[in-house]
C-alpha cells in the first residue's frame, strides 16, 4: 500500500509527488486525464505570480520556485529556460512590487514613448510538453506510477493509501465542495519564432492584457483573462485581436506564421490557492492535504507548494514520511 496518493497529475500534482517520493513516501498517483492533456499543458508557463495576493505566504512559495526552477534550468532539465523580460507600465508606480524580493535581478528601467514605467527582470519560463514527460519520468526514476484513474470522491483515493493530496485544480470546486473554484478562461495564439529572446508584458492595455512570451520554437502571444467563462473553442476574432496588439507592441512579430490557437481554463479559487490539511477528512480515518485554486500562477508556485505539502502530508516527518 502506499503512504500517499496525489490526486491529479498538472504541474501542480506531479511537483507534489515528486517532492514526497523524494522525502521517503511511497506514492501513487491517479489521473483522470494524461498529464500531456491536463489545463497544464496549454500553460504559457512563465514564471509570474498573476493575480496573487501580497500574503508572505505566497511570496515563500513564488521564491522557492524561482529558485528550483533557476536550478532546474542550470542544470538543463527538459523546456526550463532564464528568460529576460520587459514589463511595460501604463500608470507611474511607487516601489518595487511586493514579488520582485524573489527575484535577483529585478530593476527599473526608463520606458518607451507612451508608458510610465518600465520594470527589467529575468525569470524562469517553461515549455509544458516536455516539462510534464521530465516530471513524469522523475517520478518514474523515483518509483511512482502515474495511473489513469478518476475518482468520484476524495474518500475513494483513501482506499489507496492513508494520506490523500488533493491536486484536482477545477475539479476541487465538486471534490472538495468549494464553492470558491471557479474557471478563469486564458486564450493565447501561437506564431512562428522570428528570432525574439526576451518576453514583453502589458498588462494594463485597455484593449487587454498583452503578452510576448518567446520560446525555442514558437512565441506565445496573449491574452485573455476571463473568470467564469468555461467554452474553450477557438474564437478568430479574439485571436485576430490579441495579435494585432502583440505586433503593435513587438513589431518584429508582423508576418510570422500563425501556429494556431488555444484555450485553457485557469483553475482560480476566491481566496487564493489553498494549501491545507482537511480538519474534517481527518477526523474521517484518513489525512486531506488540499494544494489547488493556483489560477494562473500554478508554475509559478507550485514547487513551493510541493515543499508545504511534504510537510503537511506528516508534520512530525519532514523527511521520511514513512512510518
Amino acid at each position: 500500500m502506499a503512504d500517499v496518493v496525489v490526486v491529479g497529475a498538472g504541474v501542480v500534482g506531479l511537483t507534489s509527488a515528486v517532492r514526497l517520493a523524494e522525502a521517503g513516501a511511497r506514492v501513487a498517483v491517479l489521473t483522470a486525464d494524461e498529464p500531456a492533456r491536463t489545463v497544464s499543458r496549454v500553460a504559457a508557463a512563465v514564471w509570474y505570480p498573476t493575480r496573487t495576493s501580497p500574503d508572505p505566504r505566497v511570496l515563500d512559495w513564488a521564491r522557492r520556485t524561482f529558485d528550483e526552477l533557476a536550478a532546474q534550468a542550470g542544470n538543463g532539465v527538459p523546456g526550463v529556460v532564464m528568460r529576460p523580460t520587459r514589463m511595460l507600465l501604463r500608470a507611474p508606480v511607487d516601489g518595487a512590487p511586493w514579488w520582485s524580493a524573489a527575484v535577483p535581478d529585478f530593476r527599473t528601467a526608463e520606458p518607451p514613448p507612451g508608458y510610465a514605467g518600465q520594470w527589467r527582470f529575468t525569470v524562469p519560463t517553461v515549455e509544458m510538453g516536455p516539462y510534464l514527460d521530465w516530471l513524469v519520468a522523475r517520478l518514474d526514476q523515483l518509483g511512482v506510477e502515474v495511473r489513469r484513474h478518476r475518482v468520484d470522491t476524495l474518500t475513494e483515493a483513501a482506499d489507496v493509501a492513508p494520506v490523500v493530496v488533493n491536486a484536482t485544480g477545477l475539479a476541487a470546486g465538486t471534490l472538495a465542495d468549494d464553492p470558491a473554484v471557479h474557471p478563469v478562461r486564458g486564450r493565447i495564439v501561437l506564431v512562428a519564432n522570428p528570432g525574439l529572446v526576451t518576453s514583453v508584458r502589458d498588462e494594463g492595455n485597455p484593449a487587454g492584457i498583452t503578452y510576448i512570451h518567446p520560446r525555442s520554437r514558437d512565441v506565445v502571444l496573449g491574452g485573455t483573462f476571463e473568470p467564469g467563462e468555461a467554452e474553450t473553442e477557438p474564437d478568430e476574432a479574439v485571436g485576430r485581436a490579441i495579435l494585432a496588439r502583440c505586433v503593435a507592441l513587438v513589431p518584429e512579430l508582423a508576418g510570422a506564421a500563425v501556429l494556431g490557437q488555444l484555450a485553457g481554463l485557469r483553475p482560480a479559487r476566491h481566496g487564493g490557492a489553498r494549501v491545507t490539511v482537511d480538519a474534517a477528512a481527518t477526523g474521517g480515518g484518513f489525512r486531506l492535504v488540499h494544494n489547488y485554486g493556483h489560477g494562473g500562477a500554478g508554475v509559478t508556485l507550485a514547487w513551493g507548494c510541493a515543499d508545504e505539502v511534504a510537510a503537511l502530508a506528516d508534520p512530525a516527518a519532514r523527511v521520511s514520511l514513512r512510518a
